[in-house]
């Protein structure tokens, strides 16, 4: 706080201790000031003048730092393709626009409500790399400042649709703060030289109090009528989801101090949301409960993690939390010795946790399971003694890159290709099981689809969560266009029908790093395509209002972008009919990149 001059002198007149005397010749008001209160308003000025003197120096202190800063860092823009052009960023619509042009129909108990989707959309042009005395370091592919972009669809009095379109930035501190100074300033501090990262971090956290800056760009989530974006490196943010203005950060009444996951959980029966928070210092896993009303923590403790491992999703059950730790690892001290910040370990250990909702670090039962990288987990649920876990597992991770040094193109298109053999077919995401035994601490698992597709960023119906559920919804990987562009496009999206064992398969590629020794017979499975370079994102499961019992009736809604002609539509996918044409396609007014997570909120 600064004291200016006329402040000052207005605190003198006001502080006088004494009684009034009028003047005899001029009849004016003369204010004496006690003893005791002069030395008070004399340290007053000497508080001004260090508080000034303070300032001024903080502002040389953040003039030097910039100078230092931009004279000695260089921002690259790094490079894209022609087959990556619906990756790079679009600006701001404004206003609503509303949406004529829709193909089909959107069927008439499809429920009022909005559609929206999270993703990365860099504030200047495109990721950065920055070089300097230090070497080069770069954003990786998830980074980008958060965009969300919302379809709302409502009904007027004559029961015709109406459909509108926007998108707004998620407007983070560290949004703000680059934009106001138009121009990059954070230094890019994930993929690189070890030296040239640590030094972005020290010079990101001397000018801006943070390593890195706030994304906000993964996911969208709705808690208590609420609706909050979210990237697990900082707590979300909440959104006015009908202007998308950001509204602020929630920490839940400061109680929430550290990063919180992108897939929250809903608890069954309670409507409490259960989420985690990761950090590259300990303690490394913190678990959290938020009250139904989103009002209170209700319950935090630390796991006790010895490392920290990389977890995108935790996972619930009627009495239980489901962790997953996986040898993808955040570790500072292999940073300052030279290594990546973050790396898969394929000879580390893998394990599952189960622990009652409210219990500690020692109430946690542990089950060891083969090495692997799983980001996203499709439903876990008890079934007698056993926690059943079902999620999207791969041989090695896609995040965060190649290590330094490495051509980063080859190494993300050798991971798609199809007819790629031994452990470079790394990205092959499969859907797993795990059965958990409580009682006696065995472990089953095994594949449920084959090496046909690579499938990932699963839905199921959100009433079913974390209780026992027949169906699943997965984006699929177009294997050879990925292997092409260095850059994951999901050319379909899957139906899975878990008590239904498929009548046959089709074997793509017998990956050498696959065992199909832990591959039962697979379970049914029905695709929807998008056709030929249309790929989807932020696919989203819409239950139909008037058949709730029913877990598959409803709809997938999902973005697709149709690289021929250039233009974006949101899909309407019968899920009853799902291998037919989508009922309706709504053509958006602006291209929208490919991007993270959505949800679907019914008004």
């Amino acid at each position: 706080m600064v004291f200016s001059s006329s402040a000052v002198h207005q605190v003198m007149i006001n502080a006088s201790a004494n009684k009034p005397s009028v003047s005899p010749n001029s009849g004016t008001i003369k204010i004496s000031l006690d003893s005791t209160v002069k030395p008070f308003l004399k340290t007053l000025q000497k508080l001004q003048m260090k508080v000034d003197f303070s300032q001024a120096m903080k502002n040389t202190r953040e003039r030097l730092l910039d100078a230092i800063v931009d004279n000695g860092f260089q921002f690259i823009d790094q490079p894209l393709l022609p087959s990556q052009a619906n990756f790079a960023p679009i600006q701001e619509i404004g206003d609503a626009v509303y949406i004529a042009s829709i193909e089909g129909n959107i069927p008439d108990n499809f429920p009022h409500g909005i559609y929206i989707r999270n993703g990365p959309n860099p504030l200047f042009g495109g990721f950065k790399s920055a070089t300097s005395m230090f070497g080069r370091s770069s954003h990786c592919w998830i980074e980008g400042e958060g965009m969300v972009h919302a379809l709302y669809l409502t009904k007027d009095s004559h029961g015709s649709w109406i459909v509108s379109y926007r998108n707004k930035y998620v407007e983070t501190e560290s949004f703000k703060l680059e934009k106001q100074r138009n121009r990059p300033s954070f230094l890019p501090a994930i993929e690189g030289d070890s030296t040239a990262i640590s030094a972005a971090y020290f010079f990101n956290l001397l000018r801006f109090g943070k390593f890195n800056k706030v994304i906000s760009n993964t996911n969208v989530f709705k808690h208590a009528k609420k609706f909050y974006s979210i990237a697990e490196n900082y707590v979300p943010q909440e959104i006015d989801i009908n202007t998308l203005k950001t509204l602020g950060n929630w920490d839940i009444d400061g109680s929430w101090d550290r990063p919180f996951t992108s897939h929250p959980k809903k608890a069954p029966g309670t409507g409490e949301l259960v989420v985690m928070g990761v950090d590259a210092v300990e303690p490394f896993f913190v678990l959290g409960v938020i009250s139904a009303d989103g009002k209170k923590l209700v319950h935090k403790v630390d796991l006790k993690f010895k490392r920290s491992s990389l977890c995108h999703e935790l996972g619930v059950t009627a009495k239980y939390n489901v962790i997953m730790d996986m040898p993808l690892t955040l570790n500072i001290n292999r940073l300052i010795k030279g290594g990546p910040l973050i790396k898969y370990d394929k000879e580390g250990y893998a394990r599952i946790g189960v622990m009652p909702r409210y219990g500690d670090a020692d109430s946690v039962q542990w089950f060891q399971i083969k090495p692997h990288c799983t980001f996203h987990i499709i439903n876990c649920f008890e079934d007698g003694n056993e926690v059943v876990v079902r999620g999207c597992r791969a041989s090695a991770s896609i995040i965060p890159g190649p290590e330094f040094g490495l051509n980063k193109f080859e190494w993300f298109s050798r991971g798609f290709n199809p007819n790629t053999t031994s452990e470079d077919a790394s990205f092959l995401s499969r859907v797993y099981e795990w059965r958990l035994n409580m009682k006696n601490g065995e472990v089953r698992e095994q594949y449920l689809t084959d090496t046909s597709f690579s499938m990932d960023f699963p839905m199921i119906n959100e009433n079913y969560s974390g209780v026992r559920n027949k169906y699943g919804y997965l984006q699929v990987v177009d294997l050879i266009e990925s292997s092409n562009c260095g850059m994951a496009k999901y050319g379909m999206v899957a139906k899975l029908h878990f008590d239904e064992q498929a009548t046959s398969t089709i074997q793509m590629q017998d990956h050498s790093d696959v065992d199909d020794s832990d591959t039962e017979k697979p379970i049914k499975v029905k695709y929807h395509n998008f056709g030929k370079n249309a790929f989807c994102s932020g696919a989203v499961f819409v239950s139909n209002p008037e058949h709730g019992s029913d877990e598959d009736d409803g709809w997938l809604i999902s973005y697709v972008h149709n690289e021929d002609t250039d233009i974006s539509q949101v899909h309407i996918i019968d899920t009853k009919k799902f291998e037919s044409e989508a009922v309706a396609k709504i053509t958006l007014p602006q291209r929208v990149p490919y991007g993270f997570h959505g949800t679907f909120a019914s008004l």
